[in-house]
């Protein structure tokens, strides 16, 4: 053989090489493009998904004019022009706990039906200009108030009752009525409505790897099926679920002893939730956002994956140790020592102070 024929021969050789790595080149460039084809998909089904998850309702249309005033906020400042600032302004949102979803898991943990909904957790969270601090004032659900008449899916109104219980507002007309309620009852206006139901709040504590609180006091309690002793506590989210609604097994077993409760649970979540880094792991983020969005109803102008983050994110200097709770001052009332009254003029000053 030559060496020109041996010079051919290393040719064609090189040629079958590289027209291997060509093919291997091509069908990696070709697999790679479909992981990234299929992971957008998949970022766009999440996407989807979360946002069908939100149930919403429109409040502002419902209510109308008749409402306080919005407060004016000083418009946030970007540092780069073109960056779209976030919201910096004060805020009012009615955060309730309810059971208003039927189904078998909030029947198992002890929820109603969608025709005997009711708001066993009752909180305006006010937050401050700036959004670094943040007062939560929790109203007693065994509250006695006017409420005022209110509008219906029908189309008809719901006549004022005097000395009605407070939560009696979301069973008669939901959350239009809840929200028409509160801002009779406070004249503050609130921006926006969250309702999270039983079976989402316990998915949401058991996405972030359960909550821990510190009771001061022995719980025993057989119709929350909670049985604790006084100290620190791990809870699942069935667990944290019961402690927020137990009442019996605690003080003189009134609401004003489950809302102490229910604010350490707040506080604990806060600092769980600042204690997980979610972003380091994209399944245990979906869980959580799956969790939250799953169990949501909220007015319009949060009912969207993106308001939410948007929401989100503007509260990101807000730490838990910024977070002050306090109940509404009440007093027993005249007319039945099971209830409680507002404690005037303590409670119109407290409301003052959110405006």
């Amino acid at each position: 053989m030559t060496a020109a024929d041996e010079y051919g021969d290393e040719r064609e050789d090189a040629a079958r090489r590289g027209g291997r790595r060509r093919v291997l080149l091509k069908a990696a460039g070709i697999a790679l493009a479909g992981v990234l084809v299929l992971s957008a998909a998949g970022a766009g089904w999440a996407y989807w998904h979360l946002n069908q998850n939100i149930k919403s309702v429109d409040i502002n249309s419902a209510l109308g004019d008749d409402r306080p005033a919005k407060v004016v906020s000083t418009p946030s400042v970007s540092a780069s022009a073109s960056a779209t600032p976030l919201p910096s302004g004060a805020l009012n949102i009615l955060v309730l706990g309810s059971d208003s979803r039927s189904g078998t898991e909030n029947a198992t943990l002890g929820g109603g039906s969608s025709s005997g909904a009711r708001s066993d957790t009752a909180m305006v969270v006010h937050i401050d200009e700036g959004r670094t601090t943040a007062i939560v004032v929790s109203i007693p659900r065994d509250t006695l108030v006017t409420r005022p008449s209110c509008p219906t899916s029908s189309g008809g109104t719901t006549s004022v009752a005097y000395n009605a219980m407070f939560n009696s507002a979301y069973s008669i007309g939901g959350p239009v009525c809840a929200v028409k309620t509160v801002e009779s009852l406070t004249n503050v206006r609130m921006d926006h409505y969250i309702e999270i139901d039983f079976s989402g709040f316990a998915k949401l504590v058991n996405a972030l790897g359960g909550v821990t609180v510190t009771t001061d006091e022995d719980i025993d309690d057989d119709k929350s099926h909670l049985h604790l002793e006084a100290g620190e506590h791990h809870l699942t989210g069935k667990q944290a679920l019961a402690l927020a609604r137990t009442r019996h097994g605690i003080g003189d077993g009134s609401d004003l002893g489950r809302i102490g409760l229910q604010q350490k649970l707040v506080k604990a979540l806060l600092k769980q939730i600042a204690s997980t880094d979610l972003l380091t792991s994209p399944t245990e983020l979906y869980q959580v956002a799956d969790a939250v969005t799953g169990s949501l109803t909220t007015d319009t102008g949060l009912d969207s994956l993106g308001e939410l983050m948007k929401l989100g994110q503007s509260l990101k200097g807000l730490s838990s140790d910024e977070v002050k709770t306090v109940t509404m001052p009440v007093v027993t009332a005249p007319s039945d020592p099971n209830r409680v009254v507002a404690d005037e003029p303590e409670a119109t000053e407290l409301w003052a102070s959110l405006k």
